[in-house]
């Protein structure tokens, strides 16, 4: 597949030389890669199979997680503990060092969540998911009809029992989230509206604006979905044909990672944070980038 330029600026950030090597298959529709740091592997969820899997470069392949809970996206928190996003059991857990689990959200109000979908935490310990129902339809999840009448974006404060706050409902499906390198702004993708929104994050932790930030065109299979920051800020995206990538000033968008097959989600790993991952349906694939990614916690 080839780099599509559509500003020259991308070439900071990408070779346009650059292809993607296939690193594992035969899967049924992979998400939410996340990298350790430390320990230098990469685990993500294969949904439909109701599995996670385990890849590193000495070990290749392994079976990490069976069964998942379907579960989608996933990311580390300060103490590098997995945090995941459940589409069958609508809750958002948290994977301890010893491998028990504990549940961090599953209702709000008294109802069910619809299906937590993709998540991050921030510098102060807080954790952000996005709530569409995707969970709730055949294939992604267990079909049932949502309990909630809306699709939000929440905050779990873990120092205070873990306390749920809705942020935000007025979307149609919210899906990748990422904040920007400093933290003070949010970015959501809301996938059926194929646009990527950016709101301000107040002192008391708060949202407001929600503008939209990009517009998310093209050609081939994809839509906004996995969402990421690199440490330069640029937005990285899924959409048409692959992972697009805005400018963060301007909301440009650069340029286009194409890909063979849908492609969901992605990160950035390695020793120096410049492998990209992406999981892409069937397939895992890297590449190398010329802009480092963050890592998800700190060794």
């Amino acid at each position: 597949m080839a780099i599509q330029v559509r500003d020259r600026r991308l070439l900071a950030v990408l070779d346009r030389n650059e292809t993607l090597t296939q690193l594992a298959g035969d899967f049924q529709f992979t998400e939410g890669p996340i990298w350790h740091p430390a320990e230098k592997h990469l685990t993500f969820s294969d949904i439909p199979a109701n599995r996670m899997f385990r890849w590193s470069e000495g070990e290749g392949l392994a079976l990490f997680r069976e069964p998942s809970n379907m579960t989608n996206g996933n990311t580390y928190d300060k103490e590098g503990r997995i945090l995941s996003c459940e589409h069958a059991t609508s809750r958002v857990t948290r994977t301890e060092h010893d491998g028990a689990i504990t549940v961090l959200a599953s209702h709000y109000e008294g109802k069910e969540l619809n299906s937590p979908n993709d998540i991050v935490v921030r510098n102060d310990g807080t954790v952000w998911f996005t709530d569409p129902t995707y969970g709730r339809r055949d294939g992604t999840g267990l079909v049932r009809e949502p309990e909630l009448d809306f699709r939000g974006v929440y905050r779990i404060d873990p120092a205070n029992a873990n306390a749920l706050t809705l942020l935000a409902k007025d979307f149609e499906m919210p899906n990748g989230l990422a904040f920007t390198p400093d933290q003070r702004s949010l970015y959501v993708a809301d996938t059926p509206r194929m646009h990527v929104r950016k709101f301000a994050i107040d002192a008391n932790g708060a949202l407001t604006g929600g503008d939209v930030f990009a517009e998310s065109t093209g050609a081939g299979p994809g839509a906004p979905d996995g969402l990421k920051t690199d440490s330069a800020g640029h937005v990285f995206c899924a959409g048409p044909g692959g992972v697009h990538i805005y400018h963060p000033s301007d909301g440009t968008c650069l340029g286009v990672i194409e890909t063979p097959a849908f492609c969901a989600n992605f990160t950035w790993g390695g020793d120096d944070l410049r492998t990209f991952f992406l999981t892409s349906s069937t397939g895992l694939y890297r590449m190398r980038v010329k802009v480092p990614g963050l890592a998800l916690f700190e060794t």
